[in-house]
């Protein structure tokens, strides 16, 4: 009789298995999911940011940034009901692949192409939808010729290079629009603050929303709402309206700082995803340093409403692009679609894809993506420290489109456009700092060559040299900047000096995106998060007080004293580099 209990208790399972039902005991075990599961299930395709703004950065999962290879991971064989803080101590270090779907954190001792998201329990269900022989299933976005997976990387930077490019291209207007609205230049520069403050609340929201719609429908959504807000910015007739437009414009446009990087991770697979991801990480970066560029000349030959216009062209270009050129490349919702195709097609309503099986809530999983970020700031140290020092140094950045047009126009007589020149340096030094990337990568090679050697393995730490040599590269930087700014000082030193601090900016970046992956691998996407918040808040305060400090201190003081605060989080990243293993050990959501 008990055989014949246990043997229906199997057979029941094995039903509601292959009918895509969950059975009682699974619907029980999915009750006592930790925390930590929950953001594995929700929040890992949040990964990201990678190296952009809006943070740049929050969908980008391991797979997205691969070329920095990524996080260490739970074991899948790992009970979900046992996963604890404790168990977190006791994990080693070791590489993980990201899925297909450029989201989920993976073991590398899984299939390279398991991309439908299927677990160990779902590989025994006939019914289950999966790509038919891997990458070359047609409906798989790496199945594509190379030519047209290119060409919708170069859409997806384009939208993003578009975007941040217009965050700093309003700088170029003050001249002109407080005499026009009669305001002050303080309250013209919030329209730079809001902008770039709605670059760092977007994701909040956007990225989690992608994990259950897919990325063509919020591309689409978020870029017509980011044409429709630029079009109040270009015939506005008062500040209230240009402010409010900034806002909602930054808050639209930020999809492509947080969701077009899985994008590239969903076409290329991993050996193959070091130069798109190059060219799509380079976006955000440039952007900023080109809006004065183009503002400048515009703005010296028309009038400021030239400079929404050519946005709103060039807006309407790339959302053409998107519609046109760009498809669903999210691989959890193709699998969706394609299960919807085969009941369709066969009558068989028992075809599930594994995001259908999936029972969370749309409401759950925004105010996880919202509220994660903040423990990991409030309760972590290596966290909190490292998304400061990434904070300062863009809010530093976006401090500057104020400072330079006080130093080399009343220092050197520039006009406006030879002072969107400038900043040429600072895009000079960020390429370079994007280029140099394969050094960091041998560098870290090495050391995990001689951990291993030693019988150890690879260790997040072993990220931080390119934060190290980055953190005191910038504050000797601003302060080779700060006291060349005199008039006597030919203009191209000042400008040499901030090339060195765009590239030492790059170098903190990829070293605090990495190590926080990896430090983190359960709550990568919600460190990355933190780290976008806090750059994008900084990044919107610091204009704010930036040209008060340099007239009331002098160019040369105020810049020191940037420097002095950039160099007082220079030690952090040396700390975490020889302690941070222990400081895991002792944390609550770090791996040990």
């Amino acid at each position: 009789m008990a055989h014949q209990s246990r043997q229906s208790a199997s057979t029941a399972r094995t039903d509601d298995a292959s009918s895509g039902r969950s059975s009682p005991c699974s619907d029980k075990r999915g009750n006592f999911l930790t925390a930590a599961d929950e953001e594995k299930k929700i929040g890992g395709g949040l990964l990201g940011d990678s190296l952009g703004l809006g943070p740049e950065g929050r969908e980008i999962g391991e797979e997205a940034i691969a070329r920095f290879p990524t996080a260490n991971s739970i074991r899948p064989g790992l009970s979900t009901t046992k996963t604890n803080v404790k168990s977190l101590h006791s994990i080693k270090s070791h590489h993980s692949r990201a899925g297909a779907d450029g989201y989920t954190l993976n073991d590398e001792d899984e299939e390279p192409n398991n991309s439908s998201g299927a677990t160990g329990e779902d590989a025994g269900d006939p019914y289950l939808v999966r790509w038919e022989g891997g990458d070359a299933d047609p409906m798989n976005p790496r199945s594509m010729t190379t030519l047209r997976r290119w060409c919708i990387v170069l859409v997806v930077s384009g939208s993003s290079l578009c975007v941040t490019c217009a965050s700093s291209l309003y700088t170029s207007t003050y001249g002109q629009l407080m005499p026009e609205f009669g305001t002050s230049r303080l309250v013209c520069t919030l329209g730079l603050s809001l902008f770039v403050a709605g670059l760092g609340t977007g994701p909040m929201v956007l990225s989690p929303l992608s994990e259950f719609y897919g990325r063509r429908p919020i591309y689409i959504c978020s870029f017509t709402f980011f044409l429709i807000f630029t079009v109040p910015c270009a015939f506005a007739q008062n500040i209230q309206t240009m402010l409010v437009a900034r806002f909602l414009d930054g808050l639209a446009g930020s999809a492509f700082l947080s969701v077009a990087g899985g994008t590239v991770g969903d076409m290329f697979a991993k050996h193959e995803l070091s130069a798109p991801m190059m060219v799509y990480t380079a976006s955000p970066f440039v952007g900023p340093e080109l809006g004065p560029l183009v503002g400048g000349f515009i703005v010296q030959n028309t009038t400021w409403r030239w400079c929404f216009y050519v946005l709103m062209i060039w807006s309407a270009v790339q959302l053409a692009l998107i519609v046109l050129f760009v498809p669903e490349t999210y691989h959890p919702v193709l699998l969706r679609n394609k299960a919807i195709r085969l009941r369709k097609e066969t009558g068989n309503p028992d075809w599930i894809a594994p995001i259908e099986k999936l029972s969370r809530s749309i409401v759950k999983t925004v105010l996880w993506s919202c509220i994660r970020p903040f423990q990991l700031l409030f309760f972590e140290p290596m966290c909190l420290n490292l998304c400061i020092l990434s904070a300062i140094l863009l809010g530093i950045i976006y401090l500057f489109f104020g400072a330079f047009p006080l130093v080399f126009q009343n220092n050197h007589g520039f006009t406006v456009s030879q002072t969107g020149l400038a900043f040429l340096g600072l895009f000079v030094g960020m390429l370079t700092g994007i280029t140099s990337d394969l050094f960091w990568r041998r560098r870290y090679d090495r050391l995990v060559h001689r951990s291993e050697a030693q019988g150890g393995g690879s260790e997040p730490e072993f990220r931080l040299p390119a934060t190290v040599f980055g953190a005191f590269l910038v504050p000797l930087s601003l302060f080779g900047f700060g006291w060349t700014t005199y008039a006597s000082v030919h203009w191209i030193v000042p400008i040499v000096f901030s090339g060195l601090f765009g590239t030492g900016v790059i170098w903190v970046y990829s070293g605090v995106f990495t190590f926080l992956v990896e430090a983190y691998p359960l709550y990568g996407a919600s460190a990355l998060a933190a780290n976008s918040f806090a750059r994008s808040y900084f990044g919107a305060a610091f204009p704010l007080f930036g040209v008060q400090m340099y007239n009331n201190l002098g160019y040369q003081w105020a810049t020191t004293l940037l420097a002095f605060l950039a160099l007082a989080m220079a030690p952090f990243p040396i700390l975490f580099f020889r302690f941070g293993k222990r400081l895991r050990g002792n944390s609550r959501f770090a791996s040990g």
